[in-house]
């Protein structure tokens, strides 16, 4: 029998650098010939193209798979099974196979997919790494005042449910093998106190937990974890599985996202200042994409988790690839009002 190949399922919420811990996987894997799988949640498929962009040889361009058809655990049986049956059928098998969910995607659904036939006898889930973004944590992004909220339901028992951001930072949490508490080197010491035991608090698991700083966490630590998740998914029920436990679908309504075009930019710094109070604004919770600067021949790529905004140049532009400005806003439905974001983000750029 051929050795099953090994397969890391990455998850985590919006904007925790899970990303750029793919990038620096790739850059160092130890020889090995890595496949990537990419859930975008969005319609501009940016965490593709940066991992597309970094040139390392463990992946080619042929190696990486976008899924951007929804979130991945919502169409595992018309995307992901037939993504994985190409992918296996290949010649050239890879040595690994790591899948990026979408932030806003549950990682049960997807392990348990493992157990498809067709799947089982020839794929592994080596383990699932849960990427946390540690000052977010710390400034309680994404915690209540559980106090208040005891006290709130005492009183009324319709607040008896978490939020849908927490409770679904609480099933990735209760999904990992390995926890990754990423951009460890923007708080102290005391802080990451705490976003230890915030995240140890909520999940009655007790996977492994390490801290990074800009993703960058060695192959070795990453890949070879050998659990065998897909064995072991009865025991780590999502939320949504115990709340619809008659098979009922799930969407992400409270959830929007949608696509800003521009031209080109020609002061990049008074733009990301621009795009700080649009963000501020506008309470966006993720803003990601590509920038054409005047006299550039790279293209800058734009992250920004909140009003924290990364920016880098990432690879020059391809000859007839078309330069233009292209940014993906993502945020909670209800609360985002498109037309005064697209004319904010015009006026930052003017």
């Amino acid at each position: 029998m051929q050795t099953k190949i090994p397969a890391t399922v990455i998850t985590g919420f919006l904007g925790a650098g899970k990303t750029t811990m793919i990038r620096n996987l790739l850059t160092r894997a130890d020889g090995r010939r890595i496949a990537l799988i990419i859930n975008e949640f969005g319609d501009l498929g940016v965490d593709g193209e940066v991992l597309k962009g970094c040139g390392a040889e463990a992946c080619s361009e042929e190696d990486i798979v976008e899924l951007t058809n929804g979130c991945i655990c919502c169409t595992v049986a018309d995307d992901f099974i037939p993504t994985m049956e190409t992918l296996l059928a290949r010649e050239n098998r890879p040595d690994h196979i790591v899948i990026e969910t979408s932030g806003l995607a549950l990682p049960q659904p997807l392990v348990a997919a493992f157990n498809w036939p067709g799947i089982k006898e020839r794929v592994t889930v080596d383990g699932v790494v849960t990427v946390v973004d540690s000052p977010a944590v710390a400034a309680g992004r994404f915690a209540d005042d559980e106090g208040r909220i005891d006290a709130m339901r005492t009183a009324d028992e319709t607040l008896d449910h978490e939020s849908p951001l927490e409770e679904l930072f609480e099933d990735q949490l209760t999904s990992a093998d390995l926890i990754i508490l990423n951009k460890a080197d923007l708080i102290d010491s005391a802080g990451m106190d705490a976003v230890r035991a915030f995240v140890a608090g909520r999940s009655n698991r007790k996977p492994q937990m390490i801290e990074a700083s800009g993703g960058k966490v060695p192959a070795s630590v990453l890949l070879g974890l050998g659990v065998g998740t897909e064995n072991d998914i009865a025991n780590r029920p999502s939320q949504h599985e115990r709340d619809h436990a008659d098979g009922s679908d799930h969407d992400h309504d409270e959830f929007e996202s949608f696509v800003v075009d521009l031209g080109s930019v020609s002061a990049p710094e008074s733009f990301t200042d621009g795009l700080k109070r649009v963000i501020d604004a506008h309470d966006i919770l993720r803003l990601k994409g590509f920038v054409d600067v005047p006299g550039k021949a790279m293209r800058l790529v734009v992250q920004a988790v909140g009003s924290r905004i990364d920016t880098y140049f990432d690879r020059p532009w391809r000859p007839g690839e078309p330069r233009a400005t292209r940014l993906v806003v993502i945020g909670l439905h209800d609360q985002l009002d498109p037309a005064a974001i697209r004319d904010g983000i015009a006026a930052a750029a003017a």
